[in-house]
């Protein structure tokens, strides 16, 4: 197919094939560059055009003595927990274009120069929501006896690493995912080119991909005040629906618009399953609860936000810095 060379076959079938063949390369791009899209929870059920879909996720197995399920007569049921995702975030980016503009640059050029920029946008908004629900419902793991970055990042994977529940009998470091603000990546890279008896580092490359096996990379699109976020593939769950590029002709103008629709949704599926370092002070005795905080409680380490609606007596209460 012929590429278009004025803006008049817009109208026509060909220009709509053009279009949708731009539309692919947009949404096949954003899938590709965003750095929160491996990790996507993608077992996902249902109709994302019913306005919402659902992820389960299944306790462990159990097992018991020889017999137990022939005296009972039936086996253990299996349980799951199910969590909803609802695509509630409706956005739209919608520009106009003169025909002026178009005629200097060729319709082929504007396009590609539109697309690409409506790629980073889409793709910066889906990951700033992704990681700011991350690290909203991220356990906060007490780092305040480690002072070097390697320290860490050590204990906060080690954090996961030995995470069990109904749900977990630990982790392997294959599924974890480090995603570290440039201020703790640039770090991270200063420790690497330090280590002489490392031959293999290359102190001229950006990126290092992985460390102590767990895959890792720099991202600004963490939520102010969060250095540093390790989660498990598939801890997150964002669907995302697109429409096609639309353009056409502007009334009573020689604009045309072009616009791009999309929808999506974002939910933690595993929170027990996400980590981040946290500074915490203590509630003084005598404060007033506030609702509008989040309150944590220590235990082996580790900061859980507790769930309450008032200070219970005899529990040490914090808030983070």
């Amino acid at each position: 197919m012929p590429r278009i060379q004025s803006l008049s076959i817009l109208t026509t079938a060909e220009g709509k094939a053009y279009l949708a063949e731009l539309y692919g390369k947009v949404i096949e791009n954003v899938e590709m560059s965003l750095i929160s899209g491996p990790m996507k929870n993608r077992d996902l059920s249902g109709d994302p055009e019913a306005g919402s879909v659902e992820a389960k996720r299944f306790a462990n197995a159990t097992s018991q003595a020889y017999g137990t399920a022939r005296a009972a007569g039936a086996g253990n049921k299996v349980k799951e927990l199910a969590v909803t995702v609802a695509i509630d975030v409706d956005k739209e980016i919608v520009e106009e274009l003169e025909e002026k503009d178009i005629k200097l640059y060729g319709v082929d050029g504007v396009m590609e120069r539109r697309a690409r920029n409506h790629v980073q946008r889409m793709e910066a908004e889906l990951d700033n929501a992704f990681f700011t629900a991350a690290a909203t419902d991220a356990v906060a793991v007490n780092l305040s006896a480690y002072s070097s970055i390697e320290k860490k990042l050590e204990a906060i994977i080690q954090e996961c690493e030995t995470t069990k529940n109904q749900f977990v009998d630990g982790v392997p470091r294959s599924m974890m995912n480090l995603v570290l603000s440039p201020k703790y990546y640039g770090e991270v890279r200063d420790y690497l080119d330090k280590q002489t008896n490392n031959a293999n580092i290359n102190t001229a490359a950006e990126e290092f991909y992985t460390w102590h096996g767990v895959r890792t990379q720099s991202c600004v699109h963490l939520p102010v005040g969060c250095d540093c976020l390790l989660l498990v593939d598939g801890a997150v769950a964002q669907p995302v629906m697109s429409n096609p590029y639309t353009a056409e002709k502007i009334p009573l103008s020689e604009a045309y618009g072009v616009s791009i629709f999309y929808h999506y949704g974002t939910k933690v599926v595993t929170p027990d399953l996400i980590f981040k370092p946290g500074t915490f002070t203590a509630v003084a005795a005598g404060t007033t609860f506030d609702a509008t905080k989040t309150y944590y409680t220590l235990s082996d380490g580790v900061y859980t936000v507790a769930e309450i609606v008032a200070f219970a007596e005899g529990v040490t209460y914090y808030t983070m810095a």
